[in-house]
């Protein structure tokens, strides 16, 4: 299973370390910039409104944003607002 991680830095620190993946010899993991992260949802966002372990909470993230109700509003939102921009839907 591959696993996604979030760095946070500044841009030097960023462009350091994009430097030593790419420049590595050993197997290291891709740099995706395509992905958005500019909404990120954290364990703290469940634990400010829950008494809960760090696990529990991460397993209320996962559920929620894996919900068919909540991948339904994301589809609509993006079609809503590619429409606005007056895309072509393929």
């Amino acid at each position: 299973m591959r696993k996604k991680i979030i760095l946070r830095g500044n841009p030097k620190e960023i462009d350091n370390l994009k430097g030593l993946l790419i420049n590595s010899k050993e197997s290291m993991p891709e740099i995706c910039p395509e992905s958005q992260t500019l909404n990120l949802w954290q364990i703290k966002d469940v634990q400010n409104k829950y008494e809960c372990t760090e696990e529990e909470a991460m397993e209320v993230l996962e559920e929620a944003l894996c919900n068919e109700a909540t991948i339904d509003q994301i589809r609509f939102a993006i079609d809503f607002h590619a429409e606005e921009l007056g895309l072509d839907k393929k």
